[in-house]
Parts: structure tokens; C-alpha cells; sequence
């Protein structure tokens, strides 16, 4: 067993700490110092975000807002875009699943990247 004190373990500002990866998902622990944001984004896999200290703004582009503090649990499609702001100090518990989810590059062989970069170098041409 492996475990996680959430309000101790170490965690720099703006510096991700992934606390546990597998095959099935990955646990990315955040400090977001008050005022900071994890600007809009998306990921490939499911992702559920945990407040694990603190208070924050959640957003989407559509206009949905809550504001939560510890306890609040959110999720995310595939893709779906978001944003968070930190009122206060923050921590999050990340967890995206599955890990890592359809179209992430560390999906891919290297075949499917060698394909990805040929286009991009088609495109730069352009």
C-alpha cells in the first residue's frame, strides 16, 4: 500500500508532482499559490480534480463558474476545456484516466509520432 498525506507531501508552485502513475491512471498533486491560475486547458483522458486545501474558481468556455473549496470534487471529459484560479493557497489531487488516454503523445508508437512530426513538417513548409 502506498499513501499520501495531501496537506504535508511536497509540492513546489507551478511544478506538478506526479504522486503514482500506471497503466490505468496517473495522481498529480498541485500547489497553486493564491491568485495564480492553470490557464484554460484540456487533456486527452478523463480528469478529476480533487480540492484538496484551499479555495478556487472553477470555469469553463460555456460560462459554467463554482467556486469550492476543500472536499469539492470535479471531472472532466476527455478534451473538454477549463480553467482554475486559485482564491486562496491551493492543492489538487490531478487524476487522469486512463493513462494515458487516447491521442496522448505518450500513447503513441513511434511509427503514429514519426507520422505526427512528417505532418507537422508538411504544414511548416506551407
Amino acid at each position: 500500500m502506498q499513501s499520501w498525506d495531501l496537506a504535508t507531501t511536497p509540492a513546489e508552485p507551478s511544478q506538478p508532482r506526479i504522486l503514482s502513475s500506471a497503466e490505468d491512471a496517473r495522481a498529480i498533486l498541485l500547489n497553486l499559490p493564491a491568485g495564480e491560475e492553470l490557464q484554460e486547458h484540456e487533456v486527452h483522458e478523463w480528469a478529476r480534480l480533487v480540492v484538496a486545501s484551499g479555495q478556487v474558481e472553477v470555469s469553463t468556455p460555456a460560462g459554467e463558474r463554482v467556486e469550492a473549496q476543500a472536499g469539492y470534487l470535479f471531472e472532466f471529459l476527455p478534451g473538454e476545456r477549463h480553467t482554475v484560479v486559485a482564491r486562496s493557497d491551493a492543492r489538487l489531487l490531478l487524476i487522469l484516466t486512463p493513462w494515458p488516454g487516447d491521442g496522448h503523445p505518450g500513447a503513441m508508437t513511434l511509427e503514429e509520432k514519426a507520422k505526427v512530426r512528417e505532418r507537422a513538417a508538411e504544414h511548416g513548409s506551407d
